[in-house]
């Protein structure tokens, strides 16, 4: 008897946000959300923070990180006027669109909890439910100007669909911490979402390789940003204040197989919809050379300690 095929259709969405606007967003979420759905899209995700946009000013404007600085502060203002509560009102719509189109929507969001902002991470089944919620661990180096901490009790897969296709999702350098990595897979993901601000080659070689560690199959996926999309009050680097349309993020999206072969994009420069059809069965038939939570593991050996209810810091 031959491995059974269960085939998901899998869309990235690669676009731009409203960039600091959270209805404007949203509204753009919905289109292309439908868009994807109308491609045959299952499971449909977004990049990191794409509500309301990822905030590129951390990378290309020096004054970003000045202390006292009057347009930092009112930039960071305007972010949190525009994030999301978790749950709150965005999150009813995004749950009532992924009910309407019977997809798995998984969307990187700026949660707002008192007055601390956090990068998370949101799984919406096709019932409409809030799944999983995954706010980032450790936000990267000048992320931390911006964003808290995160906890580990959205760090796991949940099933989803008639299916039960376990899904799960890292944000951006998450992939380079290896015991995450490992909760990641002891959680038996079938499809993972990787959500950057952009996948550059770097980007993309982390994915694979999460896709060849994991066994599974990975959904890489990166925003469309440009110099105007910079705040006024946080202007860009010399070098790259001559050229509006240029690129901050240029995408870089793709679709990739738990033999680390990339099956859809990468794309770069553009906005669209990267869709690729994913049979689960592959999973299966690769894990004969390599099951980290199984066959290639030495419990005898190496323990992992996780605790998943850690507040946030």
């Amino acid at each position: 008897m031959s491995t059974p095929s269960r085939v998901v259709r899998v869309a990235a969405v690669q676009a731009a946000p409203a960039f600091l606007d959270l209805a404007g967003t949203l509204d753009r979420l919905e289109t292309w959300t439908r868009r994807a759905a109308g491609e045959g899209a299952q499971l449909i995700a977004f990049p990191e923070t794409w509500v309301p946009g990822y905030p590129a000013w951390l990378d290309d404007s020096p004054g970003s990180a000045l202390w006292g600085h009057e347009g930092a502060k009112a930039v960071f203002a305007r972010l949190f006027a525009n994030s999301m509560e978790v749950p709150g009102p965005a999150t009813e719509r995004i749950g009532k669109l992924a009910r309407a189109l019977k997809a798995t929507l998984v969307v990187g969001v700026h949660e707002r909890a008192g007055r601390t902002l956090y990068n998370s991470l949101l799984t919406f089944g096709p019932d409409g439910v809030l799944l999983n919620h995954h706010p980032k661990l450790m936000p990267t180096y000048h992320e931390r100007l911006v964003w808290g901490l995160g906890d580990g009790r959205g760090l796991t897969a949940v099933s989803v669909g008639e299916g039960g296709t376990r899904v799960g999702g890292l944000i951006c350098w998450e992939h380079w911490m290896p015991l995450a990595r490992q909760v990641m897979h002891d959680a038996g993901e079938e499809i993972h979402v990787a959500a950057w601000p952009g996948v550059p080659d770097l980007h993309q070689v982390a994915s694979r390789h999460y896709a060849f560690e994991g066994r599974c199959f990975v959904v890489a996926v990166g925003q469309i940003l440009r110099v105007r999309d910079l705040p006024p009050e946080l202007p860009p680097r010399p070098e790259k204040a001559g050229d509006p349309d240029d690129f901050l993020y240029r995408g870089g999206s793709c679709i990739i197989a738990p033999s680390a072969r990339i099956i859809a994009g990468p794309v770069l420069d553009e906005e669209t919809v990267v869709v690729a059809d994913c049979d689960l069965g592959e999973i299966v038939r690769e894990s004969l050379t390599l099951d980290v939570s199984g066959h290639y593991s030495r419990p005898d050996l190496f323990e992992l300690r996780f605790q998943p209810r850690a507040p946030r810091a």
